[in-house]
Parts: C-alpha cells; structure tokens; sequence
C-alpha cells in the first residue's frame, strides 16, 4: 500500500470512527503508538475557545463531521480542540493537509504535539479515548515509606502475578563506515538533498542557497554539525546522522507549526508559526495575529494601496508603535525600509515595500526567550513571502486627515511630553525650529522615526538648530526670501497644528500686521493668524513659496493676554544671520520670484516641515 492509499484510508477511518476506535483499540491493547507519552504523540489542532460551552459544541460539530475530534484543557484555561492523535509528524502532516484540501478545517490549523493538553473534556466516559497523563508524584507525608503488610486475609488473598520480564533490547545496528555513509549518501534524491541543507541551515550551520548540491559548503555544514552533536567530523552524515538531523529539524517545525498563511483580501501569502499565533483581525493596513497559549510570539501583514510618501509615512509611524522598540535598525531604502527593535522585555522585525502602487509587508513580534526560535523563523518567513492580487481596502480619507488612531488600527503608540514644527533647510537633513520646541528634552526626534541632537539654540532669538543622527535626504528644503516684507502681505504657516495626531502639517493663513515687534524689536514681525502651540517652530511661506520667517507665537507676559490672533514671527534675515553665525549656507529665492500656486505650496510645504517631538 502506497503512502496516498495508507492516508487515504486513515481519513475515511477519521470520518465513520471505525478505524480510528479499531487502531485505539488494538494499539492499546499492544502497547503500541497510543500508549507512548503524550509528547510523542501528535495532534492536529483545529481551534481554541475561553469558553468551555463554546468549545464543546465546536468539538460536538467537527466530530460529527470527521470524527476523532477530542478537547482538552489548556494551561492558558483555553480549551483546545484537536484531532488524533497520530503516531508521527508524517501522519499528522498528511491527514491536516487533506482536511483543508477539502474546507473541513479551518486554514490556520496546526501540528501539536499534545505536551500542553492537560485534562480531557470531550468526549467523556469510560471508553472515551485519552492522552496519556503524565506520571505524577505523591508528596504527601509518608508516601515514600513501605506500607505495613496487611495481616487480615493473609490465607485467602493469592500472591500477586510475578512481573513479566522485559524483553531484551536489540543491539544498536553499528554506525556506518566513512565508505558506507559516502555510499548511501549517493543514493539521496535531489529532495533529499535539497531536505539536508534545509535542516542544515535551520540549526545555523548552513547559509549558503538551496540548491541541492553537496559541494564545499554543505562538507563544512555537516561537519560543524557533527562537532556540536559530539561526533567524528568526516564532513560525511551516515544514514543514522542524518536521520538524527531530519528528525529534530521536523520536531521544531512541528512545535511552531511552520505553515504557508494565504491571504485573499491583503494579498499576500507567508510562512508563519501558526502553532504559535492565531489570527485575529484585519484592520487597514494590517492583518493582525495575536499570540497562541501565552506565546509571545505576534505578526502584522502589511497591506495598503498609496504612494512612495505612503510608504514612508508608514515607516515613521511605526517607530512610535510599543510593538517597535527605540533600539534597533532603522534603514529606509528608494522603495522598502526595515525597522528592527529590542528591549529588555521584546523584540520585532518589520519589512515593507512599495510596488505598483502598493504596501505591502509583514512585522514578526516576540519576547527574548525566543530568539533562538524567531531567529530560524525569520527567514523562511523572507523567502516564502509573495504577493498578489489587490491589497485592504483603504482607510477613510487621504493620510493627512486620519487620526493617526485609526491609521494604527488600535496598537499601542508611545508619545512624547509634545510636539512642535521645523523645516529642513538644507539638503543633508538639518532643520530649523524654535527653542521651546528642544527646551529639557531627554531625546528629540524628527518625524517621530530620527534622533536628532540639538547642534546650536539661541533662546533670545527664540530658534535651535537640529541635526539627524543619520544624514536624511529630505524631498525638498527651504528657501529664504531676501526682498523686504511689506505690511499686509499674505502669509501662509504649515505646522503640526495638532502635534503628532495627523501625518501631514496642517496650513493656517494670514498677513503680516507690522514689521517689527510691539515694542520695535527689529528680530520680530507681527502676524495676524489664528494658530496653535503645535505650529511653533513651522515656516512661514510668503506668497512667491519662500520663508519670510519661523513662528514664534506669543511672548510671555504674566501682566497681560494678546488677542488669541495676534502672533509673531522670526524675521527671514535675521534667520540668515543666526545661520551664517554657526557656519551653515542656506539657499535663497530669487528677487521678485512669481507667485506660486496654492497646490503647489500645499505640497512644498509637505516635503520641507518636520514634525519636532520632545521626548522625557
């Protein structure tokens, strides 16, 4: 009988009952697979519920449906509802892909080994199949002492049976000679091959590509294999050796249930541990998956239509998720970026690309005791990840109007004491901003994803300059306005009106009143323009698209209040001085230069403000 047969068959067993109770029923009876520990035993579990009723008439239904369905008890006081159990992971692995096959089973199934299924609650009874319990140990006082023999029906009880003799144990088969494994080893198939490496570079010993070929690399492979399994170090795997290295590679991706996650709706498809997540919802622009039986272990796929900008709004957003800890990667490229986060108490890897108009990507998050596991994890998640079709439906309205809530899809986001506005003024990333937006700051950032250090402040003047960590290429930079400003001309300041609750700055329009401030300070213009504490520190365009100065905002004055309109700003030369004084060469616009249209500000002002944050 052929493997497709063999299987075949144990699937109509697992429909009427028959075969599954007969091979319970004769295993048990000789000791065969149903009486090894649980943890050698394997189960395909379909689902979990918290509610023990719901879990019940889940495993009433799929039981009807396919038969051998049991439920057990979780450590997480869920209630898993598997089917089983199988003697291996062929036979688990064979039966779970047949019930997909044919929409039996839900998709996010998974291979378990049993090792947390604790007590039994479907089906029930005394003929009811069981896991193996576990052996457990009395402590109570007294256990450990031999009982007093009962004297009272001494001539009436018979003597117990003498126990059965173990049968001997055969002598292990000797290990292959090096000629024997170079033989055998030319009898592998290409899939064979191609299954040696992978189980090779899975315990890290291998990182060339899979190719199927045993050249130089996979020798080295396998005999540093042999050296940290305490063996000869012929570079050559007997059929015993590698029968070893198959079987741990097979009994880890076992545990994290490695199995291929297609997604209609967001487009894509990826290998993901699925014995230790489940999924959970998708929310625009992503699909989230929490974590299974206290795991640790999280994803999000990465799935929204937009633009380059688009892409790049999303790499800053992130960076403020707690998913994304400060300490890590950070490396945006023309069309992708990688962030990477640790802490002390977590870890993520996150990977996203923008390619015919859309974004697509995927995060793995999980706690440090899983590093080991997630560091094998990553990359068959990187070569198995495709897209396709169309991605999630878009959220409700252009990026710069989203509260940034709803573009997070209800993850936690870290925020800082406050935000301001800036402007880049050159083309490495500098920006110019206001010394109350850097005042008793721990840490400055731009854009919430780049550190920046405060390189020059002048608090009389009102103004600081910030430089990125990491040089940024920044889509456009300021111009500063030489020509003289009038009374009454318009104005239009972009900033963070509401701080980092929206992507984009938001644009305020008014005029200048008086070129001087109210007591004839030459280093103030007064403006007439309705704006907000997160505007300071923005430029303030004139009408031809140049800088005519840097909100200001009010000066203190505990005697009196200014009208809520009335508002000052850094005049546009006295910025150049500042500037030139700390050796920093700005571009300025040309005399007379044209009015420039309200489209293209809306959109020069986009690429040059920075949002400010003050972190503590």
């Amino acid at each position: 009988m052929n493997d497709e047969e063999r299987f075949s068959g144990m699937l109509s067993g697992l429909r009427n009952c028959a075969y599954f109770a007969a091979t319970v029923s004769v295993t048990a009876m000789s000791g065969g697979w149903w009486g090894v520990s649980a943890q050698e035993q394997r189960w395909v579990q379909i689902e979990a519920h918290r509610d023990l009723d719901e879990a019940l008439d889940a495993a009433r239904t799929y039981d009807a449906r396919i038969g051998s369905v049991s439920g057990f008890l979780l450590p997480s006081d869920w209630y898993a509802i598997s089917v089983g159990p199988f003697e291996n992971d062929t036979d688990a692995f064979a039966v779970r892909r047949q019930l997909r096959s044919e929409n039996a089973i839900p998709i996010d199934a998974f291979i378990s080994n049993g090792a947390n299924y604790l007590d039994q609650v479907f089906p029930t009874g005394p003929d009811a199949p069981r896991v193996a319990p576990s052996p457990s140990i009395s402590t109570a006082p007294g256990d450990d002492l031999p009982a007093e023999p009962d004297t009272q029906f001494a001539e009436t009880t018979p003597a117990p049976e003498p126990e059965p003799e173990p049968a001997p144990q055969p002598e292990p088969e000797p290990e292959e000679t090096l000629r024997e494994a170079q033989a055998s080893e030319r009898l592998l198939t290409r899939d064979e091959r191609v299954d040696l490496q992978t189980a090779l570079q899975w315990f890290g010993h291998y990182t060339l590509g899979i190719d199927g070929a045993i050249g130089p690399g996979t020798r080295r492979s396998m005999q540093a294999w042999q050296a940290d399994q305490g063996l000869e170090e012929t570079g050559v795997l007997t059929t015993r050796q590698r029968a070893q290295l198959l079987d741990a590679w097979q009994g880890e991706l076992a545990m994290l249930g490695m199995d291929t996650w297609r997604d209609e709706d967001a487009g894509i498809s990826i290998d993901l541990p699925l014995a230790m997540m489940r999924f959970d919802r998708r929310e625009t622009p992503f699909v989230h998956f929490d974590e299974r039986d206290d795991s640790g272990v999280r994803a999000l796929l990465i799935s929204q239509t937009g633009t380059n900008a688009t892409l790049f709004g999303l790499y800053e957003i992130m960076q403020t998720l707690d998913i994304v800890p400060l300490e890590g990667e950070r490396e945006r490229r023309q069309n992708s970026f990688l962030l990477t986060g640790q802490s002390d108490s977590l870890r993520s890897h996150t990977v996203a690309q923008f390619r015919n108009g859309q974004i697509k990507g995927y995060t793995l998050i999980w706690t440090p005791e899983r590093d080991d596991q997630m560091a094998r994890v990553l990359p068959m998640m990187e070569s198995s990840f495709e897209t396709f079709g169309s991605a999630l439906p878009d959220s409700a309205g252009p990026a710069s109007l989203v509260p940034r809530g709803d573009l997070l899809s209800g993850l936690t986001v870290r925020r800082p004491a406050f935000s301001r506005s800036g402007f880049y003024i050159d083309a490495t990333g500098t920006v110019l901003t206001s010394a109350g937006a850097v005042a008793n700051c721990e840490r400055v950032t731009l854009d919430e994803a780049n550190t920046a250090r405060v390189v020059a402040r002048d608090d009389a003047l009102g103004l600081a300059i910030l430089e990125p960590e990491n040089p940024l290429v920044p889509m456009a930079f300021a111009q500063f306005q030489q020509d003289a400003l009038h009374r009454g001309s318009d104005i239009t300041i972009s900033g963070f009106s509401f701080e980092d609750m929206l992507t984009r700055p938001v644009l305020t329009f008014g005029r200048i009143e008086d070129l001087n401030g109210l007591n004839g300070e030459s280093d103030r213009i007064r403006l007439s323009a309705a704006v907000r504490p997160g505007d300071l520190g923005g430029p303030v365009f004139g009408a031809n698209g140049a800088v005519v100065g840097v909100l200001y905002g009010q000066p203190r004055d505990d005697a009196r209040q200014l009208p809520p309109e009335v508002s000052f700003a850094v005049p546009s030369d006295a910025i150049r001085s500042f500037l030139r004084s700390n050796d920093i060469a700005v571009g300025t616009s040309a005399d007379n230069a044209a009015i420039m249209p309200p489209e293209t500000l809306t959109q020069v002002s986009g690429d040059v403000t920075v949002l400010v944050s003050c972190w503590q």
